[in-house]
């Protein structure tokens, strides 16, 4: 028993550790960096779709990783018992491939250099919801390969345990009707959100207006009416186990400047239950 207890906190220092030197390497990176950000209004390079096969029954071993040297620091880490779903463990697994790839591929054009700034990897999955019909997993972190500060990673993975496959929004909205409804709803509270906030702040009306075209804008484009602008979604689960809303989830420069960060809107079942899959329709709340 003793050992086990050691043996966790060990890996917890460890990823501790990882993650200090990837804070103390952002915090340097906003400091010093005269490197220009990547252009508001578009979105940071995502690892690509991971296609997850229905079912696997081959065992994915998902190890915590913690590497340093002087050019990269990669930190990643994964939910404890996520290899019970082989499925879902493989679609985390291909996630930070592509992630690490790609920051790889950064590397190795460096050649023997050094950079002023080790490039970095962190990224954390999280499971924030578990049920019998749906396990719900997050991925939060960047990637950082130069500039003034790194390209955001956020995705979602939404695993039906009973089913064997992944939920995905093109297969939970079921056609262009759904999506109209769903980016109606999400662009009016995004735009509810920016003009609170704005009128809060001290403008003259002329920039006032000018700041609320420009969000607005932003929000059109990051919210027009298909399954790939909606892609990163989680549900929210009632006390009956059953979807009484679904998150979704944008990414910096979707709907917003890299400032705003990461933004969500819930959208009730009222809203999206009329439009589900019927193969689907089961796993939301009744009325």
């Amino acid at each position: 028993m003793n050992n086990v207890v050691n043996r966790r906190a060990l890996r917890a220092s460890a990823l501790a550790l990882a993650v200090g030197l990837v804070l103390v390497a952002g915090c340097k990176r906003d400091a010093d960096s005269t490197a220009p950000a990547p252009a508001e209004g578009t979105a940071a390079t995502q690892p690509g779709t991971i296609e997850t096969p229905a079912a696997t029954s081959a065992p994915v071993e998902l190890r915590d990783v913690i590497e340093t040297s002087p050019q990269a620091v990669v930190g990643i880490s994964y939910p404890a018992d996520i290899a019970r779903y082989p499925g879902l463990a493989k679609a985390l697994s291909d996630y930070a491939g592509s992630a690490r790839g790609e920051l790889q591929q950064a590397v190795d054009g460096l050649g023997n250099d050094k950079p002023t700034m080790p490039y970095e990897l962190s990224l954390s999955f999280e499971k924030v919801l578990e049920t019998p019909q749906l396990v719900v997993v997050s991925a939060d972190g960047s990637r950082y390969t130069g500039g003034a500060h790194g390209e955001p990673l956020v995705a979602r993975f939404v695993w039906l345990p009973e089913q064997q496959q992944m939920l995905t929004a093109d297969k939970l909205v079921a056609d262009a009707k759904g999506w109209k409804a769903v980016s109606d709803y999400v662009a009016d509270q995004l735009r509810e959100r920016v003009a609170t906030r704005l009128s809060s702040e001290d403008m003259d009306p002329g920039q006032l207006q000018e700041s609320l075209r420009s969000a607005s804008r932003m929000i059109a484009d990051g919210t027009e009416p298909s399954a790939d602008n909606f892609r990163q979604f989680q549900p929210l689960t009632g006390a009956d186990g059953k979807i009484s809303a679904v998150r979704f989830v944008f990414p910096p420069y979707q709907v917003g400047p890299y400032s705003d960060g990461t933004q969500t809107v819930d959208v009730p079942a009222s809203v999206l239950a009329p439009h589900v899959g019927a193969p689907y329709a089961g796993l939301f709340a009744a009325g």
